[in-house]
């Protein structure tokens, strides 16, 4: 798929635009004023893949959290900053590698000045964050309702005060909750402009319907070649925005690596726990790094034929099940010990 080649920011460690990667991001939920709880939520994440951290700011408390917290973890640190300029220089000092505003709330442009001063002294990007439940009123009133074209004007103008006080290590993140008006607002912003752009839908919902609006979305999105990080909005637990951050990106042909999990919908001929089998595998395979396939089969008859096009997989029984490999039927196991069957020989697996 074609890529947008946008300009290269540099978060941290990490490289954004000009065709690399698509990076996967998450929020903790976490009070960031507490270090250890903190720390020990972006270590989790990391460990299941995700690329770049964002924490709220809301107080001075946190923004000096960020000072232990930097020191302990393994990816690049946001922060989240709203109305308070103070605080977003009192992260960037405290070891931000990227500061996320919204210039619209931030104040007026001696304040904004101020906040691009310390940014332009460090090198520290800063994401440009523009969202349908905040557009300006005079926007709304131009375009009769909340618009992509007001979101997208909207975004522009405040990227314009930036780059006005001489500064452009910019990402730029347009977000609503109306899956249709934020493909068409990133379709529009897409030509107007080469900053790196941060998709997300936001306020997506619930781990059901967060995630299918997420991928809608986000797939209609990078489908066209537009977006250099992503995050799923979730109400949950953030492991869960990874993993399907994963899967979308993978689906898309746009990450290798990471095991791919299939499993058959439960039928009158299954004779074991299948969805709580098949979510057990994907829970268990999440920590392993192997661009395979798995399949999760739930009774004898069709697991094998069903399973060829898997790398590996498991068909469930009554009281066993089967070890398939290549579609071949390596042995048969007892169910209680299939999960830990498929785990040994994913781990022993040739690369």
């Amino acid at each position: 798929m074609h890529r947008n080649q946008t300009k290269k920011i540099r978060i941290g460690d990490r490289v954004i635009g000009g065709g690399n990667p698509v990076l996967i991001q998450s929020m903790t939920n976490t009070r960031t004023e507490n270090a250890k709880e903190t720390i020990e939520q972006i270590n989790r994440l990391t460990d299941v893949g995700c690329d770049i951290i964002r924490c709220a700011v809301p107080t001075m408390e946190a923004a000096k959290a960020f000072f232990e917290i930097k020191k302990n973890i393994r990816i690049p640190l946001v922060a989240d900053i709203h109305f308070d300029y103070r605080l977003a220089i009192a992260a960037m000092e405290h070891g931000a590698d990227k500061i996320r505003i919204n210039p619209g709330n931030i104040g007026g442009d001696e304040k904004l000045r101020a906040v691009v001063q310390v940014a332009k002294e460090r090198n520290i990007p800063i994401r440009v964050g523009v969202n349908s439940g905040s557009l300006e009123k005079h926007l709304i009133e131009k375009y009769g309702r909340v618009t992509a074209e007001g979101l997208v004007e909207s975004a522009l103008d405040k990227v314009k005060r930036i780059e006005d006080m001489d500064y452009d290590q910019l990402v730029i993140s347009i977000k609503s909750s109306d899956v249709l008006m934020c493909v068409k607002a990133h379709e529009l912003i897409a030509n107007k402009t080469n900053y790196p752009l941060h998709v997300g839908i936001t306020e997506a919902g619930t781990i059901t319907g967060g995630n299918i609006k997420s991928a809608l979305g986000l797939g209609m999105i990078l489908y066209q070649g537009i977006g250099d990080t992503i995050r799923v909005s979730l109400t949950g637990d953030p492991v869960e925005e990874i993993k399907s951050a994963k899967l979308i990106l993978k689906t898309l042909g746009l990450r290798k690596g990471g095991i791919e999990v299939v499993s058959c919908p439960t039928c009158g001929r299954t004779q074991i726990d299948l969805i709580q089998l098949a979510s057990d595998v994907e829970d268990m395979v999440s920590d392993i790094d192997l661009d395979i396939k798995v399949a999760v089969m739930g009774c004898a008859v069709n697991g094998p034929g069903e399973a060829r096009e898997a790398d590996i997989g498991i068909a469930g029984g009554r009281g066993e099940g089967l070890l398939i490999k290549g579609g071949q039927i390596v042995r048969k196991v007892p169910e209680k010990e299939l999960l830990q069957v498929l785990r040994e020989e994913l781990l022993n697996w040739e690369k």
